[in-house]
């Protein structure tokens, strides 16, 4: 069997999307048709066709001008926007929201704004906890500030004090790569990514990846691991 390639397809017209759509070689669509009957008997569960009928409705009203012909595509919220509403639809009245602790004043923000819409929110910061680096084995030249205490990520904690606080959905601002992995493993709760991290970017990666063909374009050069290339500060 084909590995999927939906990242590599360049068909005009595709058939996940069109009635009459082409299927490039290792078309999931295709290639794994024996899965489909089983997932459709998963959206007909009623919790998740609930799930799935709101959020296809939200993308819906994400866009203005639907009902005029020709049809043009016209954003019409913001992801904070949607999100708001999302909850609202779903009846959510308790939500969790892991911060990075570098986004503390971002998390007040949310909060705030999120409570000012009727919503109980559980904030947890990624370094509760208090525990030391050194805990995980981490060596002194390791820290981002050598010769100083550090406190570790700990997105496990932080996934269970929400699991605890039975949140009804969860918001995840900022985490790091990795921690951000770990805390999705462990929460037990349906969660949404509201922004991620990227230090250098202001937090919008893909910024990289539009500017990879110019000032981003050694991403594109293959190095020896994370220490290539690294200059001493």
């Amino acid at each position: 069997m084909s590995t999927p390639s939906c990242a590599r397809c360049t068909e005009k017209s595709q058939i996940c999307q069109e009635t009459n759509g082409q299927a490039p070689e290792g078309c999931p669509t295709v290639t794994h048709a024996h899965l489909l009957d089983g997932v459709l008997g998963e959206y007909d569960r009623p919790p998740t066709k609930h799930f799935a009928l709101e959020a296809s409705r939200q993308e819906a009203e994400g866009y203005a001008g639907r009902g005029r012909q020709p049809f043009v595509l016209q954003p019409a919220k913001c992801r904070l926007q949607e999100t708001v509403e999302f909850c609202q639809r779903m009846g959510f009245r308790r939500l969790g929201l892991a911060f990075c602790a570098g986004l503390s004043q971002e998390a007040r923000m949310l909060c705030r704004i999120l409570e000012k819409h009727g919503f109980s929110v559980v904030g947890v910061s990624c370094k509760v906890g208090g525990v030391p680096k050194e805990r995980l084995g981490l060596g002194d030249d390791e820290k981002i500030r050598i010769g100083q205490h550090e406190t570790m990520c700990n997105p496990i904690l932080q996934a269970s004090v929400l699991n605890e606080a039975a949140t009804d959905f969860n918001l995840m601002l900022g985490l790091c790569v990795g921690h951000d992995a770990l805390f999705l493993k462990h929460v037990e709760s349906p969660t949404t990514v509201f922004a991620v991290k990227d230090r250098v970017t202001g937090h919008n990666p893909l910024a990289a990846l539009y500017t990879s063909r110019s000032y981003y374009r050694r991403l594109q050069e293959v190095t020896d691991g994370p220490d290539a290339g690294r200059r001493e500060e």
